[in-house]
């Protein structure tokens, strides 16, 4: 294809990739974006070429495998390559049948497309190409059958968006990015918002216009916005478009323990909590520049709390801060307050303590702090003594704290979302730090 027909084909993260020449490439991409699209044009110009070579594209099912020899015949009429397109059956080790799709061209070169069946392509030649590898049940064995394929000449393609951190996928990706890259792989990484700002929401529209379909127009920024919105939660969104994996063998919080004390009927206007008839306990973390401060407050109805108030301050100055916190702190059914007081939090927290008394306790975090605090929250939420709003921010926040054991076999929690270290994550351990601590019966509180 001439250089000027490929930019009417191809967006330039396409383009990237077809003309990659490397022996071994991957690509770690979001839902969508055409990339199979352009691969198909890959393996027409490599199965075409002369001398023709073989290429074995494992598709993760045959109703994909079938998609691809469609993009394939398109790519041949357009290269005026002559081809013949049929179906055939291979038999396994196993004796297993196994269909199969093929375009095969004068050039003796054919495109073969299976599902991702390891035992049909032992003993082939060629090139091989294995999309969405993450979605394969047995990545480890398809791997160790596909690359031998390429021992006599040919190149080995990985495709997929992440499923999940602990798969054979992510392995080879953290190998490139942390470990020096030992196998010398050409990774390519194409996030969602890469795609768009290369033309992808243009193209789709163009496709929909050219199908006759009617919708109003959106402009990239809005387009994005509604496929997050349409997300279930923000880790879906990561995983399936910003090609970030989700982890859940190693998630502090599961699902199934945040979405367990989730309500739709939590968070109240903030006039409501100088009238709340239940007590109400206050975490706040601290950040001014670079992270959220966060302000959480709950009010305890019977054994359990409920979410009620949650501020977040981005890029406020302290005397703002303070008197946020001063506000809060004079409620009068504030029982208490735990505040981070580590870093800008300690003049804020000394202040408050040296105002309201007891009602505060200031919180300097250090490591056996932080394991306190977090494996106080997840019990309660195991527990279910807290109610929390569905809200994605949130969510991405309780599900971003990891637990991690250093070298020297200590314990750390870490972790971040898109717009937070997990500042909500802490303030809501602090507030809930707050009710474990409060004073007993009979004592006073200032």
């Amino acid at each position: 294809m001439k250089p000027k027909r490929a930019e009417v084909f191809f967006l330039p993260y396409q383009k990237a990739w077809i003309q990659d020449r490397a022996r071994l490439r991957i690509c770690q991409k979001s839902r969508q974006v055409g990339l199979s699209y352009a691969d198909s044009y890959d393996s027409v110009r490599k199965a075409a070429a002369l001398p023709g070579r073989d290429v074995w594209v494992m598709s993760r099912d045959e109703t994909q495998a079938r998609q691809y020899i469609r993009y394939c015949k398109h790519w041949a009429r357009i290269l005026d390559r002559a081809a013949r397109d049929f179906q055939e059956w291979l038999f396994t080790d196993t004796c297993k049948p196994v269909q199969v799709q093929v375009l095969a061209f004068a050039s003796r070169g054919t495109v073969y497309a299976l599902s991702s069946n390891p035992d049909a392509i032992v003993g082939k030649t060629g090139h091989v190409k294995l999309d969405e590898f993450a979605l394969h049940k047995d990545q480890r064995t398809l791997y160790a059958v596909a690359k031998p394929v390429i021992q006599w000449g040919g190149t080995l393609s990985v495709i997929s968006t992440h499923r999940g951190a602990g798969t054979v996928f992510n392995s080879l990706i953290q190998d490139i990015q942390y470990r020096g890259n030992p196998m010398g792989w050409s990774l390519h990484t194409i996030p969602i918002q890469q795609a768009v700002a290369q033309g992808l929401v243009a193209r789709i529209q163009a496709r929909r216009a050219q199908g006759g379909e009617m919708g109003p127009f959106e402009t990239p920024e809005e387009w994005i916005a509604r496929q997050r919105s349409e997300c279930i939660d923000e880790e879906q969104w990561l995983q399936e478009y910003c090609c970030v994996p989700a982890d859940e063998t190693t998630a502090f919080l599961s699902y199934d323990l945040i979405t367990g004390c989730e309500e739709t009927d939590c968070l109240r206007p903030a006039g409501y909590l100088a009238t709340a008839p239940g007590p109400l306990y206050l975490g706040v973390d601290v950040a001014r520049k670079d992270d959220l401060c966060v302000f959480d407050v709950g009010e305890l109805a019977g054994d359990v709390m409920w979410d009620r108030l949650r501020l977040e301050l981005a890029g406020r100055s302290f005397s703002e801060i303070e008197a946020e916190l001063r506000s809060l702190l004079s409620l009068r059914r504030l029982q208490r307050a735990c505040i981070d007081a580590t870093g800008l939090g300690a003049q804020l927290a000394e202040q408050a303590r040296e105002r309201f008394g007891s009602k505060v306790e200031p919180i300097t975090f250090t490591s056996a702090i932080k394991e306190e605090l977090a494996y106080g929250l997840r019990s309660d939420f195991e527990a279910r003594r807290l109610r929390v709003p569905r809200d994605e921010k949130l969510r991405a926040d309780l599900r971003g704290i990891r637990k991690e054991v250093t070298q020297a076999g200590h314990v750390r929690f870490a972790g971040e979302s898109s717009d937070s270290h997990c500042d909500r994550f802490w303030a809501k351990a602090l507030r809930q730090h707050a009710l474990r601590r409060r004073p007993r019966a009979g004592a006073r509180v200032v």
